[in-house]
């Protein structure tokens, strides 16, 4: 994409589940990769093992709850010198129970996360993607987004506004030279389940995707300029079916597989 080979994917939420394989893929597709993420050890081993196959990895640890981490890390980048071509929206958790028993601190870092620092950063890098006209952008959001999420109805909330967000700005963006992507994954075999304290659920049962098999369809679809990216045919057919059902009843049947029953 630019003089120096593939360019530079920032990559947030990367120190594990489908942050971390994106940048291990990206890297072994000749990208150079900037990676955010709390867990500094865990981004210090991932950098390591990226920069083995030849290309540069950029550490930089920061808290996207804290409304200042998108500019730090755009101020970081500036200092370093570093173009970001890709920028991967991926950081992001839920927090499962009833609503009112989830601790409202809790809920406002899920929407800091997942909303907040998905638009900041998007508006921070936008303008010289624009300016150079090219460079890319994947927001993850979830086939939550399609519907409506009894026990996890913040993180529902907070997917369905990626979703949204990302169709109209690719409206916008249209002939610019940049494209924006929104990843729906399903259920993903990542730390995501037991962070939201999901495990007894019948949805922390599910087996669900591998992250690299994710991973892979993202990276294929976000190069490819598509705007929506379903992982996988049984999330293809069920984001396809709750468009035709009444979504009182869709509510309660995802309801029924979020309970604790």
């Amino acid at each position: 994409m630019t003089k120096r080979g593939k360019g530079t994917v920032l990559i947030t939420g990367a120190s594990a589940g489908i942050g971390a394989a994106l940048a291990r893929l990206m890297a072994a597709e000749g990208f150079d990769v900037a990676l955010t993420a709390r867990r500094r050890d865990r981004l210090d081993a991932l950098a390591k093992e990226i920069t083995a196959r030849g290309v540069n990895a950029y550490v930089w640890p920061d808290d996207l709850a804290d409304p200042a981490a998108p500019q730090r890390l755009q101020e970081k980048a500036k200092s370093e010198g570093v173009e970001i071509d890709i920028l991967v929206n991926n950081a992001g958790f839920g927090a499962h129970g009833l609503f009112e028993d989830i601790p409202l601190q809790r809920q406002l870092e899920m929407i800091a996360v997942n909303v907040t620092a998905l638009t900041a950063l998007t508006h921070l890098f936008l303008r010289d993607m624009k300016a150079r006209r090219h460079g890319r952008i994947l927001n993850v959001a979830s086939i939550a987004g399609f519907q409506p999420g009894p026990f996890l109805a913040v993180y529902y909330a907070t997917k369905g506004y990626d979703y949204l967000f990302t169709e109209a700005l690719a409206e916008e963006l249209r002939g610019s030279g940049v494209t924006v992507s929104c990843l729906f994954p399903g259920v993903t075999r990542t730390e995501w389940q037991s962070v939201a304290g999901i495990d007894g659920s019948r949805l922390g049962r599910m087996r669900g995707m591998s992250a690299e098999a994710v991973a892979r369809i993202a990276y294929d679809g976000l190069m490819a300029g598509q705007r929506t990216i379903i992982a996988g045919l049984h999330n293809k057919a069920s984001a396809f079916v709750v468009k035709f059902m009444p979504r009182r009843l869709v509510t309660h049947i995802v309801g029924r597989i979020q309970s604790q029953r």
